[in-house]
């Protein structure tokens, strides 16, 4: 279940495009003045704000913007013209662009960092780059798991995660012999990297700057009067952190008279002298944010652990919770027609269900457990399935059928759990010892989604004492 065996492909076997002592330093030892730059472009740059080093108890991860005085709600921080943002532009004619729109159409649009990764490399290659002050100024390398060593890959312990690490990598691995192959008998002016080599370590480099600092706004108007989200990188903005409770916001606005947008950032709180700017990257997972951003939030109330519904590890959890005679393997044919109208059953089922997050049981999942346990299909039947997916529809079917739904989850919880290899003492203990920043990263990423399992198990445990009183 949650940390189960699997093959796994990492870039180890790859070179990285240079050996970077920490994720702050940049593609080269001096860049230009970025902020000089967007404001000589014809960008807009508070006075307040400058380039910072960002630290956490004494280390410091990375370059941000932070205020060097107080700065009042409702300013206007940075504004960038149209011309500004690198962006993938589809209509472009010339040669070498073409054989760049053939290359991103080999790229799935689950991996649609991967093409405007190409357009990075294309500009981080070309002699004279209208975007190199900004390039050159991107991280040299970043923390994302597809760079992890194999053990630190093994260390997630998390095979969701596992998964899709081993799938990006061998993603990588084949686009590698792709490009290759499209580029081997290009001639020099087709080329669209100048004549460099582009290996699966640059490949890497590039999706992962994307992911991790690219934001999706609207596009050109099309034919149809309706806007596409276009994945944009954009200058000094990408330098705001991550928070839940941002202190700014990013607005795009377009000037009527020539169709042209500016993206703005303004202040949404007041900022105080030497606070970083913080932007809101979205409620996500800390899968994603560890993908895509190589970090992980601690506590992240977007958090979810990822469990398959299967009637046999149902069946287990009920016999050790207690329950006598389930039959989640069998289900009655009235019960197996809600389970279809759930997904969980019949042609091509979503099997994938979370615990965790907002919901703290998903509601199919929920769902399930009450009509499985549920012996009068009348009952089940006065409900509509929003209500039966509800935690805050209490009790819909009584209280004996929710105790015992909880105790179930509560049970899965537990065996999930027991997957670990490792208990949360364990890995705090090897913290503190003392290990490597991307050892550090996994076994962050496993205490916080054995917290997850923990936080359920306590949250169902206090839902059940209140039932219990109410008996």
């Amino acid at each position: 279940m949650a940390a189960s065996k699997m093959l796994l492909s990492s870039l180890t076997q790859i070179s990285p495009i240079k050996c970077a002592a920490s994720y702050h330093t940049r593609i080269v030892p001096h860049p230009p003045d970025l902020l000089k730059w967007v404001k000589r472009e014809g960008g807009f740059v508070h006075q307040a704000l400058k380039i910072s080093p960002q630290q956490q108890d004494d280390t410091t991860y990375g370059l941000g913007l932070v205020a060097s005085q107080d700065i009042p709600k409702g300013s206007l921080l940075i504004s960038l013209p149209h011309h500004i943002p690198l962006k993938f532009e589809a209509d472009d004619a010339n040669a070498a662009d073409s054989v760049l729109l053939n290359l991103a159409r080999q790229v799935p649009e689950e991996l649609w960092a991967m093409k405007l990764g190409l357009k990075l490399l294309q500009e981080r290659a070309k002699v004279g780059s209208f975007w190199w002050p900004y390039i050159s100024n991107l991280p040299e390398t970043y923390s994302a798991p597809i760079f992890f060593q194999g053990e630190d890959i093994k260390n997630l312990q998390y095979a969701p995660l596992l998964y899709q690490v081993n799938k990006r990598c061998r993603f990588l691995l084949d686009f590698d012999q792709a490009v290759r192959h499209n580029l081997e008998s290009l001639k020099p002016n087709d080329h669209p990297f100048g004549g460099q080599e582009v290996d699966a370590s640059s490949l890497g480099w590039a999706m992962s700057a994307v992911s991790s600092r690219a934001f999706r706004l609207y596009g050109k108007m099309t034919a149809d009067g309706t806007r596409n989200n276009v994945p944009m990188m954009l200058p000094l903005i990408d330098m705001c952190n991550h928070s839940f409770k941002p202190n700014a916001q990013i607005l795009q606005e377009e000037d009527k008279e020539n169709g042209k947008s500016q993206i703005k950032v303004v202040a949404e709180t007041d900022i105080k002298q030497d606070n970083p700017l913080l932007l809101n990257y979205g409620c996500l997972s800390n899968d994603l944010f560890l993908l895509d951003y190589g970090f992980v939030i601690p506590s992240n109330p977007y958090d979810t652990i990822e469990l398959k519904y299967d009637g046999a590890l149902l069946d287990a959890a009920s016999m050790a919770a207690g329950i006598s005679q389930p039959n989640f393997s069998s289900p009655a044919a009235w019960q197996q027609q809600i389970l279809s109208q759930l997904n969980l059953a019949g042609e091509a089922p979503i099997l994938k269900v979370t615990l965790g997050g907002l919901e703290v049981v998903e509601g199919r999942l929920l769902a399930a457990l009450r009509v499985i346990l549920a012996s009068d299909v009348e009952a089940v039947r006065k409900h509509e399935l929003n209500t039966l997916k509800s935690l805050s529809a209490e009790t819909p079917l009584g209280i004996a059928n929710e105790v015992a739904a909880f105790r179930i989850i509560i049970a899965v919880c537990a065996i999930a759990l027991e997957h670990f290899p490792t208990k949360i003492m364990e890995d705090e203990s090897l913290l503190k010892q003392g290990v490597s920043a991307n050892s550090e990263l996994a076994i962050q990423f496993r205490i916080q989604k054995k917290s997850v399992i923990i936080d359920v198990m306590r949250n169902l445990s206090r839902r059940m004492k209140l039932l219990s009183s109410k008996a």
